[in-house]
């Protein structure tokens, strides 16, 4: 059985770059082009605030399946209670409703994160992401049409937001 989420630490960054680099080569679910390595991610691990902004993960015997990360959604004051939300699921883990539990977990623990408003930034052609997004309650709230250029492939990013309590 998985059970629910813990925080991240350093030494499951390996683990985290592996399911991260495996959504590099799908191409649909991040907009770095190239994998990454776990020493290239030790800044951006740090910078996770553990008690307000985490990256949190689930394990399955002892082995993470997925994670997901809270960032801060812009670095001024009148934005502090929303946050960017990630989620990437392990390959042999995806299609068995993990990530729709993982998300609706943190969620219904939004106060304890100080959220609330979450944005998760979405390719147009991540029908994946898109499906799972809305099931949960979040709504378009923007569009920007060609933004991204992945190996010369433009795509379009949409900006999905969750406002708590509504």
């Amino acid at each position: 059985m998985i059970n629910t989420y813990r925080s991240a630490s350093i030494e499951d960054l390996p683990q985290i770059v592996k399911i991260y680099n495996a959504a590099i080569e799908d191409g649909i679910s991040t907009a770095d082009s190239y994998k990454v390595t776990a020493d290239a991610k030790v800044d951006w691990f740090r910078a996770h605030d553990k008690e307000n902004r985490p990256i949190l993960v689930k394990e399955y015997h002892g082995k993470i399946i997925a994670w997901l990360s809270l960032q801060p959604f812009y670095p001024h004051l009148a934005y502090q209670h929303s946050a960017r939300i990630n989620i990437y699921i392990d390959r042999n883990f995806r299609g068995k409703k993990l990530g729709q539990q993982f998300l609706q977990e943190v969620l219904n623990e939004a106060d304890k994160y100080h959220i609330k408003n979450f944005l998760a930034l979405i390719f147009n052609d991540n029908e994946t992401s898109l499906k799972l997004f809305k099931k949960l309650g979040f709504k378009e709230w923007g569009n920007f049409p060609g933004v991204a250029d992945i190996h010369g492939d433009e795509k379009d990013l949409l900006i999905y937001g969750y406002k708590v309590g509504q």
